[in-house]
C-alpha cells in the first residue's frame, strides 16, 4: 500500500510540474519535450489504476505519433514565434464570435436533443453481464454511451486545434514558385505549341 501511494504521488507530482513546464517553457522544443514527459507520467497513472488500454493508447498514440509529430515539426519550421503572436493578436476577435457562435450551436443542439424510449433502455443496460467483458469492451461500452457527447466534443475540438495549427504555420514566400492550377488548365495548345514544316535537305 506504501509502494501504491508513493508510485501515484510520484506520478502524479512529475505531471503536473511537467504540465506547468508544457505552458511556461519559452523554447517550443522544450514545451514538446514536457509534453511527452506529461504522457507517459499519464500513462503511469491509468495504468495503477487498471486501465491499461487507456495509458497504452497515450503511450502508443500521443508519444508515439501525436508529440514527436510536433516535436519534428517545431524542429524543422523555422518560425518566428514572436511575429507570429503580434498577428494572431488580430485575429482574436474573429476567434472569439467564432467560438461564441460555435458554442451556441453546440448548446441548442444538446439541449434540445431528444431520445428514444429505447435509447435510454439500452443505456441503462447496453450488455446482459458486464462481468464477462474485458477491460477495454467495458472502457468501450461506456465511452460510446454514458460520454458519448464529452467524446464527440473531444474530437471537435481536436479538429479544431488542427485547424488552427494549419492556420498559424502557414505562411506566403514570394521566393518559392508554386503551381497556379488556374492557369494551368486554361493554357491553350496554341500558346505553348508551334508546329514547324521542315523542307527535307534545308534543316530548320
Amino acid at each position: 500500500m506504501v509502494v501504491q501511494a508513493f508510485a501515484f504521488y510520484l506520478f502524479a507530482g512529475i505531471l503536473i510540474l511537467s504540465a506547468l513546464m508544457v505552458i511556461t517553457a519559452r523554447n517550443p522544443v522544450h514545451s514538446v519535450l514536457f509534453l511527452i514527459l506529461a504522457f507517459f507520467n499519464a500513462a503511469g497513472l491509468f495504468i495503477m489504476l487498471g486501465a491499461e488500454f487507456v495509458g497504452m493508447i497515450l503511450v502508443i498514440v500521443y508519444v508515439g505519433a501525436v508529440a514527436v509529430l510536433f516535436l519534428f515539426v517545431v524542429m524543422m519550421l523555422d518560425i518566428n514565434f514572436a511575429e507570429m503572436r503580434k498577428g494572431a493578436k488580430h485575429y482574436v476577435p474573429l476567434g472569439l464570435a467564432i467560438g461564441a457562435l460555435l458554442l451556441f450551436e453546440l448548446y441548442t443542439l444538446y439541449g434540445t436533443w431528444n431520445m428514444a424510449e429505447i435509447t435510454k433502455t439500452n443505456r441503462a443496460a447496453p450488455v446482459e453481464s458486464m462481468e464477462q467483458l474485458t477491460n477495454t469492451e467495458m472502457l468501450g461500452s461506456i465511452l460510446y454511451t454514458d460520454y458519448v457527447y464529452p467524446f464527440q466534443l473531444a474530437g471537435l475540438i481536436l479538429l479544431v486545434a488542427m485547424i488552427g495549427a494549419i492556420v498559424l504555420t502557414l505562411r506566403t514566400r514570394p521566393d518559392v514558385r508554386k503551381q497556379n492550377i488556374g492557369d494551368q488548365v486554361a493554357r491553350r495548345a496554341e500558346d505553348v505549341l508551334e508546329i514547324v514544316k521542315v523542307t527535307p535537305g534545308t534543316g530548320v
